[in-house]
């Protein structure tokens, strides 16, 4: 009878023990828990042509749907910045190979065109992106430094679980924004032959003779 009477007492106290255990362990994971939904991707490109002629592709915000339309959805600038690009805001619509997509802003913070500007990002994205610039020769050296936090909640919640697919999702947006400037590249490199003077022309059309 005395073990019937002593069992309950015995639960509540195997049963507060644990939950003061899991309680413990979830204090000492939790800060790795939310820190996973920190990412740091450094991209490099290598790609034909001048820093200049890149620069200016990278800069034009708003016509990246146009030139990289697996990634970037709609892209609308919602605030001019000065002569150097600094103070301009864009807001974003992107996505991946993944089943979800993304909202996002960036305003421009520093500029020292054509060779580098930096993005800090606030949205589904929150943090700090670099784009450098150098050239190497006939190519131009292309880094890209991307150190954010993910707050959509479905990166936030579950990066400690799914964090290498997360990565593998931005590494698939990179390379297709590489195939895609080169592209665009070899596109503004096939330019139309500007038109001929009037005299140069006149000659051109006059009958041989004979």
């Amino acid at each position: 009878m005395r073990q019937l009477r002593d069992a309950p007492t015995s639960w509540l106290f195997t049963g507060g023990l644990t939950f003061i255990l899991l309680l413990i362990g979830y204090i000492h994971l939790a800060p790795k828990a939310i820190s996973m939904n920190d990412y740091h991707f450094v991209t490099h490109w290598h790609v034909p042509g001048t820093v200049a002629e890149v620069a200016d592709i990278l800069a034009d915000a708003a016509d990246l749907p146009r030139w990289w339309p697996a990634v970037y959805l709609e892209v609308l600038e919602t605030k001019p910045g000065d002569e150097s690009g600094i103070g301009k805001e864009v807001s974003l619509h992107t996505r991946g190979w993944l089943p979800y997509t993304l909202r996002w802003h960036f305003r421009v913070t520093e500029s020292n065109y054509p060779h580098s500007f930096v993005l800090e990002a606030w949205g589904d994205f929150v943090g700090r992106g670099e784009w450098r610039l150098r050239q190497d020769g006939r190519n131009v050296h292309v880094i890209y430094d991307w150190c954010v936090r993910a707050e959509k909640p479905l990166l936030r919640y579950f990066s400690f679980l799914l964090r290498p697919i997360f990565a593998a999702n931005h590494r698939w947006a990179m390379v297709q924004g590489e195939k895609s400037l080169r592209r665009e590249l070899a596109r503004r490199a096939a330019r139309p032959l500007p038109n001929l003077p009037e005299p140069y022309r006149k000659r051109e059309n006059k009958r041989k003779c004979g």
